[in-house]
């Protein structure tokens, strides 16, 4: 049976950084293999509660699907801001290249795209 206090993250390494240093275990797998082995130990493990970052969602669906017949863990996706962020920029940068023809007013500095 699940210890309900445990709990996982997987994401990127200054994503979870924050929740590891709360006590949270926290993963930050670099290839799909490594996620599906760290979702298994995990599940091995008895975690009650695990927060899978959206990008990996895809990636350990056929795992996660398996998991939802079993009462523990619970797999829960999440997001984060840099995805907004980045749809943002974008947006902006079109509207200024649309206002003036060029985009050298939000362009960072070192940027040459």
């Amino acid at each position: 049976m699940s210890r309900f206090e445990r709990m996982a993250v997987i994401g990127a390494a200054d994503l979870v950084f924050g929740l590891r240093a709360l006590g949270v275990q926290t993963f930050s797998p670099a290839s799909a293999d490594e996620a599906k082995k760290i979702l298994a130990a995990i599940v091995e493990e008895d975690y009650a509660l695990c927060l899978v970052h959206q990008d990996w969602l895809d990636v350990l669906k056929e795992e996660r699907e398996e998991i939802g017949r079993r009462f523990c863990p619970v797999v829960l996706g999440y997001s984060d801001h840099r995805a907004l962020t980045d749809l943002v920029e974008r947006m902006v940068r079109e509207m200024a290249v649309k206002a003036t023809g060029s985009d050298s007013l939000v362009r960072g500095k070192g940027n040459n795209e």
